[in-house]
């Protein structure tokens, strides 16, 4: 007897969904069944995916979107229900990084870091959170009363590694900027859960890995080896899913065990 979770007829925005994990969370979720919404800031990219998940038979649809903007979220997130339905799932992925010591960090580098992968991760799920709880008190049109929400965080939030300190620090507030709205929100029927990545290999970071100080880092591993982007599909799908109804306020590492 197969086992299968189903999120057709389901609407999925994912952020930072160009390139990486993003793209990975887009594939697997069209594959899954939702009509998913890519969002970032290269259109010309989300394109190219949208023809990827076509071929494949899912649905997607390109939005514009900074999530560093306030006024780009808002009209990111309205042109997406207005050209695809009320958002059901939200992938809260992007983000960035920068690498030096706390003593060199200076105002621009922590700026750059806390802008993208705190202050706009909340205020993309705030935008998100307010219309599924509209819906939920009747208030707004959609079929489906609740949502979720996936915060991308990291292991990185959850243990501290040196010379990404600030990202540690974003990383952490993500953790409990999502245990906050599923406490807040949970009343809603929305479920806010964060994933947190170990060392995965993406397009985005694969150079690095072949060099010393990269082979260093899996080295420092427990069993000396990278994740792909695909060993995270099986959760993702979880979180998103109907399925998933009592698990709230999860902060789940998939990091091979690295943060233990």
């Amino acid at each position: 007897m197969a086992y299968t979770l189903d999120l057709s007829g389901r609407v999925a925005l994912v952020t930072g969904a160009s390139s990486g994990l993003g793209a990975q969370f887009a594939k697997t979720l069209a594959q899954a069944g939702a009509a998913v919404v890519l969002a970032s800031r290269r259109t010309d990219r989300l394109m190219n995916l949208r023809a990827h998940i076509e071929a494949e038979g899912g649905a997607a649809h390109v939005v514009a979107l900074d999530v560093t903007d306030l006024a780009s979220i808002k009209a990111a997130i309205a042109h997406a229900e207005t050209e695809v339905g009320p958002i059901d799932i939200l992938v809260n992925n992007s983000g960035v990084s920068t690498t030096q010591r706390l003593q060199d960090v200076t105002e621009a580098d922590y700026d750059f870091v806390f802008d993208t992968n705190t202050k706009g991760a909340f205020f993309v799920a705030q935008e998100v959170g307010k219309r599924m709880i509209a819906r939920a008190k009747g208030a707004a049109p959609g079929t489906f009363v609740g949502g979720r929400i996936v915060n991308i965080a990291s292991m990185a939030g959850l243990k501290v590694l040196p010379q990404i300190g600030v990202y540690c620090m974003s990383k952490a507030a993500v953790v409990q900027m999502t245990k906050a709205m599923a406490v807040e929100w949970g009343r809603f029927g929305i479920n806010v859960n964060a994933i947190c990545p170990g060392y995965i290999d993406t397009e985005l970071n694969h150079e690095h890995w072949q060099t010393e100080q990269g082979k260093k880092l899996i080295e420092m591993t427990p069993r000396k080896r990278l994740g792909q982007a695909s060993d995270l599909d099986a959760l993702l799908v979880m979180l998103c899913s109907n399925e998933s109804h009592f698990v709230n306020g999860a902060v789940i590492a998939a990091d091979d065990g690295f943060g233990a």
